[in-house]
């Protein structure tokens, strides 16, 4: 198997089951434009978000980790009327640009874009009362996951749903010798909810036209 045969998959797979968003579309576009990595979730990925979030019955939803915009168009419009997601993103230009794409999917209402970095921005969301939220997702840079992990138990619920992106970094989570700083943050985080009683998870290992990753789901249950 190869990774073009992967991303052949994906394609298959979206043209039946997600199809094409005007919104969702420029986001990609105007993200490309303005030079941000290409590292968004694929589209069936957003739409599995967009699942979750809507199984989960989700009215809250705390993204950490903006980029352009991309995942949190599919998460917020998971939500009901009245729903709101928050987003932190540590680049001013990545927040302007997610902002735009956000605001042409026709979401300004429903979205608040907090820019800094999230490890200032989450002590003022516990400050000011926000959460707990229904749905965490936290895809931003892997050596802090243990502390947006420790951040995201302090603002969510028993019942509350996590979500971990890019957990797999192709395959190396399984080297205990790496000195890869996103692979240790990965093996740190998955230690930390292992370890924590209040929490139950699994992992799943994907392929697609994002290579070969995955992604953690964590249940809060007490």
């Amino acid at each position: 198997m190869t990774q073009a045969r992967w991303a052949e998959v994906d394609d298959y797979f979206n043209a039946l089951l997600v199809g094409s968003d005007e919104a969702l579309d420029a986001a990609v576009e105007a993200s490309e434009k303005a030079g941000l990595p290409a590292i968004q979730v694929a589209a069936n990925q957003g739409k599995l978000l967009n699942l979750l979030a809507r199984l989960q019955g989700a009215r809250t939803v705390l993204e950490i980790g903006t980029l352009g915009g991309y995942s949190t168009i599919w998460l917020a419009r998971a939500l009901p009327e009245g729903g709101r997601l928050v987003t932190l993103e540590a680049d001013p230009e990545c927040a302007e640009v997610a902002r735009r794409n956000i605001e042409r999917a026709g979401l300004a209402d429903v979205v608040e874009i907090r820019v800094g970095l999230a490890l200032d921005t989450l002590p003022e969301l516990a400050e000011q009362g926000y959460g707990p939220f229904d749905v965490v997702f936290i895809d931003a840079d892997k050596p802090s996951n243990p502390d947006y992990l420790a951040w995201s138990l302090k603002l969510t619920r028993p019942g509350s749903l996590i979500v971990a992106d890019n957990v797999v970094r192709d395959g190396e989570v399984v080297d205990a010798t790496s000195e890869d700083p996103k692979v240790r943050g990965v093996r740190r985080f998955t230690e930390l909810v292992a370890a924590e009683p209040n929490l139950t998870a699994t992992a799943l290992q994907t392929v697609g036209s994002k290579g070969y990753d995955g992604l953690m789901a964590i249940l809060v249950t007490g």
